[in-house]
């Protein structure tokens, strides 16, 4: 068995965080070494191992620790403790044209990475022609780098990393400023390189992209690891993750205007908004899901997918009619409460999705104790493949009272195979057209 092309053994990495400059001038000349720092852990024992051609996503919000460990991967910073195994040569794309001479031009820098790498100049000399046409960007290739927009930038530094043969590629978040055309240009390219067994590591807040590249997934939160596995598991958890720090910011915005309104004398009924409820009460048969997150005040107690007969379904046909129906329990009133549906490919990527806002037909204002029932009627315009069913019902600013992750699965068959996802079931239209006369001169 080959070893793991990266390994991260407890990796961690702490700051020193001074309150001001006069307080490391104090520690730098104390006598008696007195301490005028707090530590800051930004990576708090991180472990995982990518096999030599498989690709680790790794996500999580702004400060969990990413670009630290991606800068560890690459060996531009070491680690507090822990070690950082690496095996094969690592071309790396941390920042937009981080080292690259602005002052230089493209060729030069083309040429200077390539020699940082090890290459030599003939090497760097025949993978030239590939480096500008896959970057696109002309002559601006003999001009000075200095001069290139955000895009132009992107597209050369991203063609170096790719074409100076790496066995180990790191790439942080750099595709979000490219284009549509060139981002799918260098999606198609991850594939080929997966497909010649280079290993990828990869950091970005596009959810599909990490979902269509990766094979495994980290989800980094305060510097740990708070999820490891598919990416379709792993951004779940960071689905819930989003949605419980909107909850937290919506209590206390609504604990602030309560202090308000108490230090205004404000009068108030007094009543209190319920202490929620156990996701699966009211249910006489525990619903299954991948993961499921919520603050409680309203529960999703059945979930039935049918076919076009009304019948029960765990497979559709390709084009015909569908339901999803939805029965919420609320344990606490509600005045305009919001139930979705979102349908995703087996490997999480997001097909379509759908709410009682979007449509404009919602059930109303709820008391506690009611229930109410949603029906979803779709045409299953989808390839045969499987696919999974999230539900959802929360409030209408995006806060979750209930969110279940895969809650059914259901096959799509018995059409021609086509590609893709969707069935657009296409008219196709075709004749033969008269010869063409052919006009002397």
């Amino acid at each position: 068995m080959s070893l793991p092309a990266i390994e991260a053994r407890s990796v961690s990495k702490m700051y020193r965080v001074y309150d001001s400059p006069s307080a490391r001038l104090k520690e730098i000349l104390a006598f008696n070494r007195s301490s005028h720092h707090r530590e800051f852990w930004a990576l708090d024992d991180v472990s995982f191992a990518i096999p030599r051609g498989g690709a680790l996503g790794i996500i999580g919000v702004n400060g969990s620790g990413k670009s630290t460990l991606l800068e560890i991967a690459a060996g531009t910073l070491e680690p507090t403790r822990g070690e950082m195994v690496r095996r094969g040569r690592i071309a790396a794309l941390l920042a937009l044209g981080a080292g690259f001479n602005t002052e230089f031009t493209g060729r030069e820098n083309v040429f200077l990475s390539g020699e940082i790498l090890g290459l030599s100049r003939s090497e760097i000399q025949r993978m030239l022609p590939d480096i500008e046409r896959f970057a696109e960007i002309g002559t601006f290739v003999d001009q000075p780098v200095k001069t290139y927009s955000t895009g132009m930038f992107l597209r050369l530094a991203f063609s170096v990393a790719i074409h100076v043969d790496p066995e180990i590629l790191i790439v942080d978040e750099v595709l979000a400023v490219g284009d549509a055309v060139f981002v799918n240009r260098c999606i198609r390219k991850f594939d080929e390189m997966r497909r010649r067994g280079v290993t990828v590591l990869l950091v970005s807040h596009d959810l599909a992209l990490v979902k269509q590249l990766c094979d495994q997934a980290l989800l980094l939160g305060r510097g740990k690891v708070l999820a490891a596995g598919t990416p379709s598991e792993v951004a779940n958890r960071y689905n819930g993750l989003v949605l419980e720090r909107q909850q937290n910011y919506i209590d206390q915005q609504n604990a602030s205007a309560r202090k308000l309104a108490e230090r205004s004398s404000v009068s108030s009924d007094g009543t209190a908004g319920g202490e929620g409820r156990s996701p699966e009460s009211g249910s006489s048969a525990p619903l299954e899901y991948s993961y499921r997150h919520g603050d409680g005040q309203a529960a999703v107690i059945g979930v039935a997918l049918s076919n076009e007969a009304g019948e029960p379904a765990y497979a559709l046909r390709s084009g015909e009619m569908a339901s999803v129906r939805v029965v919420v329990h609320f344990s606490a009133p509600h005045p305009h409460p919001v139930v979705g549906i979102m349908i995703r490919t087996r490997i999480g990527t997001e097909v379509y999705g759908t709410n009682t806002q979007i449509e404009d037909c919602g059930p109303g204002p709820m008391d506690a104790g009611d229930q109410c029932e949603i029906i979803f009627s779709f045409a299953c315009r989808l390839i045969p493949q499987e696919y999974t069913l999230t539900v959802a019902t929360q409030s209408a600013d995006g806060a979750s009272h209930d969110w279940l992750d895969d809650v059914l699965t259901f096959q799509v068959v018995d059409s021609p195979r086509r590609a893709g996802i969707a069935n657009l079931e296409a008219r196709v239209i075709s004749r033969k057209l008269p010869a063409r006369k052919t006009v002397s001169a």
